[in-house]
């Protein structure tokens, strides 16, 4: 199982923010860049990026921390927050972004899901962010009457990469990751299935390679705040259980 360190971006700054919420934003790193440095210089194998801006506008708005996070990096990066067209997706990997993330589109725009997958195969994931089973758009800011899983599965046939889910009520509260609900919807595709929200300790992620299904990790607020050892945590991932 894969562990990524997140980095979510607002007004240039490294936040993790609670529930979603962007008042609640709080700022652990004031160059992006530098804190990228710094995971993999603890040995990660691939950085998850959030454009939380972007994902309430709808384009780009951290543009630079990101590109300044591909220069200075040589590890893969996923980026995710207000990719909602053909043109922004080209354009993020042909600066080397190895994986794109389509949240909002997925539901609003799912054939754009398709033809992006077709035309880039490999580098194009699905971001479904869930509150009580139902996908949340638009930075979590609306709410749908979309079920995570039938939107899951309406991507099988599409070649996406993977599917990040997100279990809103879970995110930046550091209490655990909502591992059934996670470990049921990798159940029910075939598509790899990466957990995010709540991860805040080393259990939360054995408890998520037990199961056998989820393919990996994300974790922000837990490295920040010491309550995960990323180095220690990467070599626990490794080790069989």
């Amino acid at each position: 199982m894969i562990l990524y360190p997140a980095i979510d971006l607002k007004d240039g700054n490294a936040v993790r923010l609670v529930h979603g919420e962007m008042d609640s934003a709080t700022v652990f790193h004031d160059n992006p860049a530098a804190q990228a440095e710094s995971f993999v210089a603890a040995g990660c194998e691939w950085l998850h990026l959030v454009d939380l801006n972007g994902a309430f506008a709808g384009e780009p708005v951290n543009a630079a921390p990101v590109e300044a996070i591909l220069k200075a990096c040589d590890v893969p990066a996923q980026l995710g927050g207000g990719i909602r067209d053909m043109a922004t997706i080209e354009g993020w990997l042909d600066k080397g972004l190895q994986r794109v993330i389509l949240g909002t589109v997925a539901v609003e725009n799912p054939d754009l899901v398709r033809e992006a997958a077709r035309a880039f195969p490999g580098h194009v994931a699905v971001g479904i962010d869930a509150r009580g089973g139902k996908v949340a758009t638009k930075g979590w800011a609306e709410e749908t009457d979309v079920d995570a899983t039938d939107l899951a599965k309406a991507f099988e046939d599409a070649g996406v990469a993977a599917i990040i889910y997100t279990d809103i009520n879970r995110d930046g509260a550091m209490q655990g990751p909502n591992v059934d609900a996670t470990a049921a919807l990798a159940q029910a595709v075939s598509i790899p299935i990466i957990a995010s929200g709540g991860v805040s300790s080393i259990d939360d992620l054995h408890a998520l390679k037990a199961t056998g299904c989820i393919s990996g990790a994300i974790s922000g607020r837990a490295l920040y705040d010491g309550a995960i050892d990323l180095a220690e945590a990467l070599i626990a991932l490794k080790t069989p259980e």
